[in-house]
């Protein structure tokens, strides 16, 4: 069920509570919900008899009592502004988002009050960007803004429940600056 006044592609039609400008993705505005895994700069190292550029271990991968696992989402592309009504966590493991092709996505980040989502913080990725948000880190839900919105996602896979979300009472919105007035 949508939210007030928000319609079935996430945009919103209206204001439905508080507003959330959405950042450009950086690393150190990030680094408090895990890390941005981009190719900036040069290499780590060169492999491949010297064709190829290796950015090392760029994200600490945490999975307690699971196993990595790779797997591919295809999630509907919204728009923004976007009214924003979901958050979830995943107290068992960190979660890399990977998109599989070159167009910028919204993450959604919050964090933990007390076992609820604190303050949101929105950011829009430039094309090549993924993330990988900590364990027990609040979360949107896998926001592309653009076809084809296929993404590798690393997360831990095992039996137990790795799952809690919170369907907040009054949604916000996220809007970048520019769609502020």
């Amino acid at each position: 069920m949508s939210a007030p006044g928000a319609r079935v592609d996430g945009s919103v039609s209206g204001r439905d509570g508080p507003e959330v400008i959405a950042a450009s993705l950086t690393r150190e505005a990030f680094a408090p919900f895990g890390e941005v895994l981009e190719a900036a700069g040069d290499p780590d190292r060169i492999i491949n008899d010297g064709a190829c550029g290796r950015w090392h271990d760029l994200a600490g991968l945490d999975m307690a009592g699971g196993r990595a696992g790779i797997s591919l989402f295809r999630a509907e592309p919204r728009a923004l502004p976007y009214a924003c009504a979901l958050l979830e966590r995943h107290p068992l493991g960190s979660q890399a988002f990977l998109p599989m092709s070159m167009d910028p996505f919204l993450v959604i980040v919050a964090p933990d009050e007390a076992g609820r989502p604190g303050m949101p913080v929105a950011f829009v990725t430039a094309p090549g960007q993924g993330v990988n948000i900590e364990r027990n880190t609040w979360h949107g839900v896998l926001t592309p803004l653009h076809a084809p919105g296929l993404f590798a996602v690393v997360d831990r896979i095992g039996e137990e429940a790795n799952l809690e979300e919170v369907r907040l009472d009054t949604p916000f919105t996220v809007r970048l600056a520019q769609e502020t007035s």
